[in-house]
């Protein structure tokens, strides 16, 4: 479900891309501390968007450093990583843990079974910790597949439990950003969830899997892809007044350029292959 929040990197300053690299870092660092290498694997852009986000927000003490990468060998990485990281990280692996459970519920995916029973620990760490954040997935996990079994046409109503759950992860403390916080993870979520419907549609058709979108086209052949454009515009429109809301000065360039260009960037990556297999 996750991985369509990133920046746009043809629209970015060097200074800031390479802030928001240092972040990346610093999470796939931070997972490989609590997880081993097998953590790594768990490492989303969305989840990086919520570390800069907060760190804007309440700009923590940041600290910085430099590794060796297996991936980029050639000159060494660097790392920026905060009390926020922590959060972060494990908020990605109560995430990943579900995630790996769903694909192996619904497609047998062993790799992915084993993968869940490897984090394990690390889930009920996240668990302890975060007991708030943890109830919002597990409730979230319910609800859709009640969602899934009944077969719901409104797509509104499923965007809307992605919504919710992701609305508890953002609030990472229950202070006086907590509901602006909710607010800007509810509409985020939402637009996520359109985003992911939209790109598995045909996949999902094709295996019978449960996606609203199926409808939605159906009843509106004509408008689908109207539809479709403009209600993930309203999602992440309503996304970036809560964050233009908030009184965030560090890092700003990197959000705005997160919300109001890179998140379109799957989805143009989407057209494209449309147009390619139409020719």
């Amino acid at each position: 479900m996750f991985g369509y929040i990133n920046i746009n990197s043809k629209e970015i300053s060097k200074e800031d891309k390479a802030e928001y690299q240092g972040y990346y870092c610093g999470i796939c660092q931070n997972l490989r501390k609590q997880c081993g290498r097998r953590g790594q694997a768990l490492l989303n852009y969305d989840m990086t968007f919520l570390e800069v986000l907060l760190s804007g927000l309440y700009e923590p003490d940041n600290t910085e450093g430099f590794y060796n990468c297996k991936v980029h060998p050639i000159k060494k990485r660097r790392t920026i990583s905060n009390e926020i990281t922590d959060y972060v990280t494990y908020m990605t692996i109560a995430l990943s843990y579900h995630k790996c459970m769903d694909d192996w519920k619904d497609e047998n995916k062993y790799t992915k079974k084993t993968l869940a029973k490897w984090i394990y620990k690390d889930y009920e760490k996240a668990k302890e910790l975060y007991p708030r954040q943890a109830e919002a997935i597990e409730k979230y996990i319910k609800a859709m597949g009640k969602i899934e079994l009944s077969d719901e046409h409104n797509i509104d109503v499923a965007a809307g439990i992605t919504g919710d759950m992701l609305s508890e992860i953002f609030a990472w403390k229950e202070d006086e950003w907590y509901e602006e916080l909710k607010t800007c993870g509810y509409y985020m979520g939402k637009y996520i969830y359109l985003m992911d419907a939209y790109e598995d549609l045909d996949r999902d058709i094709k295996k019978g899997n449960y996606n609203p979108m199926i409808y939605l086209r159906e009843e509106n052949p004509d408008d689908y892809e109207t539809m479709c454009r403009l209600m993930m515009t309203s999602m992440i429109s309503e996304c970036a007044k809560s964050f233009e809301r908030m009184p965030i000065l560090k890092h700003a360039g990197i959000l705005r350029n997160i919300l109001y260009s890179g998140v379109w960037s799957r989805y143009e990556y989407i057209q494209l292959k449309k147009k390619r297999k139409e020719k």
